[in-house]
């Protein structure tokens, strides 16, 4: 399995803070069975810019691909970043640098539900506009088991694609809706969403086991997508 969103790039946001902590998120990833890692750093236009972003990811990656390299049969990672919504995103010209490994699909983090029309319109027009599929992020922070807006019927109209947090799956309370959304292929990536070894660490094997015992057609079906973004 590939963890789809994690802020494992050491010293970049407020995930892992120093290349040590990055390389122990990393071998429990390992030991959870995950094989690769999407680093997605925040990235907020509102507060930066493009080429100052990539200048420091691009130090992280550096510093800790070197570490990486003392720790063997770590999990691979490539880049991308969790790119918070913002209103006229899809007229901006810098969206391609900010794609998952420089390809056509970035991660957005939206804006607490409900939405309103016009955000929908402005994840369409990313697609229009640039060939980018939006692939939203952790759908779970904006619905409930009561209210979901209506976002997962919506989102599966449009071009984009959902990805869900591990911990959707392990909380009792919003376990069954996950494996609802995720049967009826409305949730189409996983991600740990880690951020540290405590409060936020990797726990994507956990969820995964999880759905093995249900739902082990939609992880095949997940697997179709992740490789289709990564071009496997």
């Amino acid at each position: 399995m590939i963890d789809f969103h994690s802020h494992i790039l050491p010293g970049i946001d407020d995930g892992s803070t120093c290349v040590e902590e990055s390389i122990a998120m990393l071998r429990m990833e390992r030991e959870q069975g995950i094989t690769l890692v999407a680093a997605t750093p925040h990235f907020y236009a509102r507060h930066d810019t493009p080429e100052a972003f990539l200048k420091r990811r691009a130090e992280s990656e550096r510093l800790l691909r070197r570490e990486m390299e003392k720790h063997p049969n770590l999990p691979g990672f490539f880049t991308g970043a969790e790119v918070a919504f913002f209103r006229g995103m899809s007229g901006s010209d810098f969206l391609p640098q900010l794609t998952l490994q420089g390809g056509n699909h970035i991660l957005v983090e939206m804006p607490p539900a409900p939405w309103p029309e016009e955000y929908f319109r402005e994840l369409e027009d990313i697609w229009k506009n640039h060939g980018i599929l939006p692939v939203i992020a952790h759908i779970d922070r904006y619905i409930s088991s009561f209210r979901t807006f209506g976002l997962p019927d919506r989102l599966a109209r449009m071009p984009v694609l959902v990805q869900a947090n591990a911990s959707f799956f392990l909380e009792k309370r919003t376990a069954p809706m996950a494996m609802k959304l995720l049967k009826a292929d409305q949730i189409q990536l996983l991600g740990s969403d880690c951020h540290n070894l405590s409060s936020r660490k990797p726990n994507l094997g956990d969820a995964v086991k999880r759905i093995e015992k249900s739902a082990s057609a939609a992880l095949i079906r997940i697997g179709e997508y992740e490789r289709q973004i990564l071009g496997l």
